[in-house]
């Protein structure tokens, strides 16, 4: 590729086909949904989905993209562990975090993740 050549950045965040499917059966329960990133013990490594506005965004969480239509927000610190892959949300049996709104469907979001080529992260800054 030419050095004057840029590819167009990519998502920093998607879904799974079944990740999308769960989010439409959430919203059609919930109405807008919106999901957060912030890392740390107790399932906070895992996604969490809210209502849009039960969770307060404050001024160190970034908004990542959108999935499903939904915002997906997630803390500095975890944007900075984080900021040279792409997440990839996807869904797998079990329960998942206790305010999380997915557990009494009998499943769970999981973070999966793939690292940026050299080009892609370029296209990004």
């Amino acid at each position: 590729m030419a050095e004057t050549e840029r590819i167009a950045p990519p998502p920093r965040v998607t879904a799974t086909p079944a990740s999308l499917a769960l989010i439409e059966t959430l919203r059609a329960k919930y109405g807008p949904l919106m999901f957060h990133q912030s890392g740390g013990c107790c399932d906070g490594s895992a996604p969490m989905c809210y209502p849009q506005g039960d969770l307060v965004v404050g001024e160190q969480d970034r908004l990542l993209g959108h999935i499903g239509g939904m915002p997906f927000y997630i803390s500095a610190s975890q944007f900075e562990y984080w900021k040279h892959t792409q997440l990839i949300i996807d869904v797998v049996p079990g329960r998942g975090g206790m305010f999380s709104l997915e557990g009494p469907e009998g499943k769970r979001f999981l973070t999966r993740s793939r690292l940026f080529s050299d080009a892609e992260y370029a296209s990004l800054e």
